[in-house]
Parts: C-alpha cells; structure tokens; sequence
C-alpha cells in the first residue's frame, strides 16, 4: 500500500494551465511536435471510449465542453484579444497555422447580429479521413466557440454544417451568440 505523500497535502486541484506548462527541455531530443496520426489516435481512441460508455451525445458534449475550454484558453494564452476584429482575425489564421491546427477563413460575418460562418482545411481532426456520413469535429466546434466567446465577451457557440468525413474538403462551421 502506498503511503500518501506529505508534501502533496492540500495542494490545489489541478487545472489545464498546469498541464499546459511545459518544461522547454521535456523532450530535448523528440521536440514539441508529434505527429498528426498520433493526435488523431489519441481523439479517436477516447471518442470511441467515451460512446461506448456513455453514449454519442454525451461524448460529443464532452468533446464540445474540452474544445470550448482549450479554445478559452488558447486566446487567453497566444491571442491579443484588444485587436479589432480583422486585426484578431489574422492573428488567429496566423496562430493557427504556425501550431498546425488547420487554415481558417471567415466566410461570412454579420456585424450587427455576430454571426458568422468559418471555414478550416487542412485540420487536424479528420482532413483525409474516409467518408464516414457524420461530421466529427466536435472538439473544434467548442474551440471556435470559445476563442468568439474571449473574444468578444458574449456567450457564442459554433456547429459544423460541412466536414471532410461527409465529403466536403473543408471543415465549415456556422458561429452566432447563444441567446
């Protein structure tokens, strides 16, 4: 039986922003970046678990609820979220692409209501997947959802209307505020 450690005691339960501190020197000689197929086994191993558990709309809700606080949380941490819109905007294709996460564009926007419609190709989450009859990226849905959200300061959320896995070459979502 393992004895409990000491000097563990009373320390705070752990949040995101710790697990996102990394040690630059953690992996001296395999680097930060893995590649796509290893993130792709990591989603799809725990998507594929968590239905058979609890379901498909539970695991999607899941899946949107750790997209939202990751998309939080990436404005938070590599964004500038004083730019004006279009300055924000080209941050965000900017930063996007340099963690190669996927290309986005802003297809459409309504100033006056918030909505908008976005795309990203090349994402990480199922570019070149095989036709599979269901959009997949739930995950991005909350990441989107929550950069708008930090963004802007209003309640947004995002649902993808095209993805490569129904066929469509670029993953299309549509953006408003949660009323």
């Amino acid at each position: 039986m393992m004895e409990d450690n000491i000097f563990l005691k009373n320390r705070k339960a752990l949040s995101l922003t710790d697990y996102m501190e990394a040690q630059e020197n953690g992996r001296e000689n395999l680097g930060t970046e893995l590649p796509v197929a290893v993130y792709r086994l990591l989603e799809y191993s725990i998507r594929e678990e968590l239905t058979s558990r609890l379901g498909k709309e539970e695991q999607i809700d899941i899946f949107r609820s750790a997209g939202y606080r990751a998309g939080t949380y990436f404005a938070e941490k590599y964004l500038d979220s004083s730019l004006e819109l279009s300055e924000f905007t080209a941050q965000l294709q900017k930063r996007l692409e340099e963690f190669k996460m996927g290309v986005l564009r802003i297809e459409k926007f309504d100033e006056e209501t918030g909505k908008m419609v976005l795309t990203v190709s090349e994402d990480a989450d199922c570019s070149g997947l095989p036709l599979l009859g269901e959009t997949v990226c739930n995950y991005d849905e909350g990441f989107l959802a929550g950069i708008l959200t930090s963004y802007t300061g209003k309640p947004y959320n995002a649902t993808e209307v095209n993805c490569w896995a129904t066929g469509d070459r670029v993953c299309r979502f549509r953006a408003d505020i949660d009323e």
